[in-house]
């Protein structure tokens, strides 16, 4: 009995390597993921917009939060500026944790899939996603160590009727009331004309996103009687 427990061990740990892995270490891999939850692969004939990813050493995303309207199709441009591979992997935080174990287990495996890109130290890689629901979408490098080390972001996917986009230009940032002062176009859910004017931010991270003079795309809305950034992100 004993004897057979660990021939059917041994046949389960193969298949999943060869799943996961295509049959050789080092291939290319490819697995189902959570696809209606996240989104689908976008086709790069319908892309909207093209968001810059960097990728450092110091593990972290540069930018770590993007916003998105429900959906856009958007081109990731996914450069590594580091010494060491990194990866950018778009999935819900339960199947990117359970991915992880995996690649701790697997580390020489490389993605395959449509919704990650592993990229090589000094290179650019490219994701093109179409996000059709509303909600937060994460990312994160599965590489072993660097999820654990904190190189993880989110995609915020707004409703598209929850509020209206609007353009406009970064005057102040103020860290400590948590503030941010920005000339801006028509704010159309809000039933507001341009103007320039103080908000408060939903996310105090978005502050050290920007600063003066940087061009955003922004949404707003009155929360709890004061007007509220909602997401926030600097156009290149």
């Amino acid at each position: 009995m004993n004897t057979l427990r660990t021939a059917l061990t041994i046949a389960a740990l193969a298949m999943s390597a060869t799943s996961f892995a295509g049959g050789k270490p080092g291939d290319g891999h490819s697995h189902a993921h959570a696809g209606g939850a996240i989104g689908v692969p976008g086709k790069a004939a319908k892309v909207n917009r093209t968001v810059q990813v960097d990728m450092t050493d110091n593990m972290r995303f540069n930018p770590a939060s993007v916003a998105v309207k429900q959906g856009e199709t958007i081109r990731f441009v996914v450069k590594n500026s580091g010494q060491l591979k990194h990866e950018f992997v778009l999935g819900t935080e339960k199947e990117l944790k359970d991915h992880y174990e995996v690649m701790k287990k697997f580390p020489e495996m490389e993605h395959a899939d449509p919704n990650m890109v592993t990229v090589a130290p000094g290179k650019t890689g490219e994701v093109v996603w179409q996000f059709t629901k509303s909600g937060t979408v994460d990312f994160a490098c599965l590489q072993p160590g660097h999820y654990d080390a904190g190189m993880k972001g989110a995609v915020k996917v707004v409703s598209a009727t929850a509020a209206s986009w609007a353009d406009g230009e970064v005057r102040k940032v103020d860290t400590e009331t948590k503030k941010l002062t920005l000339k801006h176009g028509e704010i159309k859910n809000l039933d507001m004309p341009g103007m320039t004017m103080v908000f408060q931010v939903k996310d105090p991270a978005m502050l050290q996103q920007v600063k003066p003079g940087d061009k955003v795309r922004f949404t707003a809305e009155k929360i709890n009687g004061a007007f509220t950034v909602t997401t926030l992100e600097v156009v290149k």
